[in-house]
């Protein structure tokens, strides 16, 4: 369903959970550079109209899911502050190809993967939590699930309504990307992040 190349393996839901802060930490950022991400592409591509309202309120969306982690952390006494950014999107974004329209095709479909793997990772959160004694945190995580998926699912529908890019070119160019993502994401080293 989310196109993933690869699996989240246990030893990522042991570290998180032995770093559970700083992965706190980390989500509230991630909320954060998606609801940038958003509002950058309504810039970056304002000639392409039917792509503004979803991407608004896409936006909007990423920004109260940021509220919402500066207030997790806040329960948890966790002062929010500047990390330093991971390599993962930087990484996967350089899998983009740089002349148009390519690079809308795959900027949006890069976008649809990082949606996919923090959902598939605030599955794995969600499922653990509870017997880590963090029920509390796992609701918050099992109400952000349908979200991000949507998320993933709506940047995939925006590759289609653009109408520049053929069914298959989009299905092949996904699977291209899926299994780059892949190998960014085992290339990275391991740190307590949503996407390490």
């Amino acid at each position: 369903m989310l196109g993933l190349a690869s699996v989240t393996g246990p030893e990522w839901t042991e570290r998180a959970l032995g770093s559970l802060d700083e992965v706190l930490l980390d989500h509230v950022h991630c909320e954060k550079k998606a609801a940038s991400t958003a509002v950058n592409l309504i810039f970056r591509y304002a000639h392409h109209p039917m792509l503004m309202e979803p991407l608004s309120a896409l936006a909007r969306e990423e920004l109260a899911h940021f509220e919402e982690m500066l207030r997790a952390l806040a329960e948890r006494d966790i002062p929010f502050r500047r990390v330093h950014p991971s390599a993962y999107a930087a990484r996967l974004m350089g899998g983009c190809r740089d002349t148009e329209p390519g690079r809308l095709l795959d900027t949006l479909l890069c976008c649809a993967l990082i949606e996919a793997r923090s959902c598939e990772r605030m599955q794995l959160l969600a499922d653990a939590l509870p017997a880590a004694g963090e029920p509390e945190l796992a609701t918050l995580y099992r109400g952000l699930l349908a979200a991000e998926a949507r998320h993933h699912a709506t940047y995939q529908d925006l590759a289609r309504a653009t109408d520049l890019f053929s069914a298959d070119e989009i299905r092949l160019r996904a699977a291209e990307l899926a299994q780059h993502e892949a190998r960014v994401l085992a290339a990275l080293p391991p740190e307590p992040r949503l996407h390490a």
